[in-house]
């Protein structure tokens, strides 16, 4: 009788574990969250490089005229 009980289980046991479906859809959640992830940072460093140049674009904006008062 245990061997009968001890077949059944590790049968069902074995189908429980081969119908756990594809993970093709976890994969590619996880493909999606990343690359989302890496346009937000990529859009996040483009902002900061524009700001930066702005902050540049100011300042030499502003030296101009005192560098010709000089002169």
């Amino acid at each position: 009788m245990k061997k009968v009980l001890f077949a059944v289980l590790f049968a069902s046991a074995g189908m429980f574990a081969s119908c756990g479906g594809s993970h093709e859809e976890a994969n590619t959640a996880a493909a999606d969250s990343i690359a989302a992830a890496a346009k937000a940072d990529s859009i996040a460093a483009a902002e900061a490089e524009a700001a930066a140049m702005a902050d540049t674009t100011a300042m030499d904006s502003t030296a101009a005229p005192v560098e010709e008062m000089a002169n």
